[in-house]
């Protein structure tokens, strides 16, 4: 799609709907805004099909050693880094596993930089920066599905085998998307034309939102809904490890918190010594062998 064609985009055309929003009272803006939010989940919904073959694309790479990337320019960036930021204390795995990539770098984080977005050599770049690989799994993310930003990544992610997906509310862009699986809730035109940060803005996040954790959840991040490889980095995280492991072992929380500290703050370790009645490196060695699936380390003994 040509630059001059954009205003064919659903990103980009005006909402009848919100026309005439800025004659209205505040009560009627918020009621225009909140009616156009509700038809967010249900577009998210429609896609999936899609979003369940990017979990199993991801849980693919990342079981095989792989990464997960996501590339994008302005809110679709901000929101990549976001979401790859909330994965290290919520499931405990290392920093580097889960990474955001956005134009313009790290001062795009916090101002806006818009311009970097246009350069798809840059896009190319920082994955070669972050030495991709075939093993890793690239997802692309721009709400009108052309940043030419993202594109130079997908391109990059493709030519070196690595696995690719593409998340776009502009259904009109879909055909020119250089990626495997492309995830498109299609949640029309926003209530101030073009501000993607809104409608397209809460989809993402939605799709990313789901990603990861059903991503988690499948890598055996998560027993029941408990998360049970958290890192407890502050205290707020480490009395929930405290309840985790009382509520799972039945134990009352005074000998929780002393079994919580023999396996050295590690809620998952900390459940196998209780059930298994060994200690922490051999709770550690009983996890490995169940390739780190709580469910299947304990099930012999619950």
């Amino acid at each position: 799609m040509k630059p001059n064609e954009r205003s064919k985009l659903t990103t980009e055309r005006r909402n009848p709907r919100s026309r005439n929003i800025d004659g209205q009272s505040t009560r009627r803006i918020v009621a225009i805004i909140s009616a156009e939010d509700r038809k967010v989940a249900p577009a998210v919904a429609k896609e999936q099909k899609a979003i369940a073959a990017a979990v199993d694309l991801i849980v693919d790479r990342l079981g095989r050693g792989g990464r997960l990337f996501y590339v994008g320019a302005g809110t679709s960036g901000r929101l990549g880094v976001l979401d790859a930021s909330e994965c290290p204390p919520t499931y405990g795995v290392r920093r580097t596993l889960v990474q955001g990539i956005i134009a313009g770098g790290r001062r795009a984080l916090t101002r806006s930089i818009e311009g970097a977005e246009d350069n798809v050599a840059a896009g190319r770049d920082a994955l070669r920066k972050k030495k991709a690989a075939a093993a890793d799994v690239v997802v692309g993310i721009a709400a009108c599905g052309l940043t030419p930003f993202v594109h130079g990544a997908l391109e990059y992610a493709q030519k070196i085998g690595a696995g690719t997906a593409f998340i776009t509310c502009a259904p009109e862009a879909v055909r020119h998307i250089p990626a495997k699986i492309i995830i498109n809730p299609v949640v029309g035109p926003e209530v101030v034309t073009g501000s993607t940060r809104m409608k397209a803005g809460t989809a993402t996040k939605l799709v990313l939102n789901t990603l990861t954790t059903a991503a988690m959840i499948k890598l055996g991040k998560v027993h029941g809904n408990l998360m049970v490889d958290l890192s407890a980095v502050n205290e707020k995280l480490k009395d929930r490890s405290l309840r985790i492991v009382a509520e799972l072992t039945g134990l009352p929380c005074p000998q929780a918190a002393a079994l919580l500290a023999r396996a050295g703050g590690n809620v998952k370790p900390a459940i196998v010594m209780h059930f298994r009645n060994v200690d922490l490196k051999a709770a550690k060695a009983i996890l490995r062998a169940h390739n780190h699936s709580l469910r299947n380390a304990i099930k012999d003994s619950v």
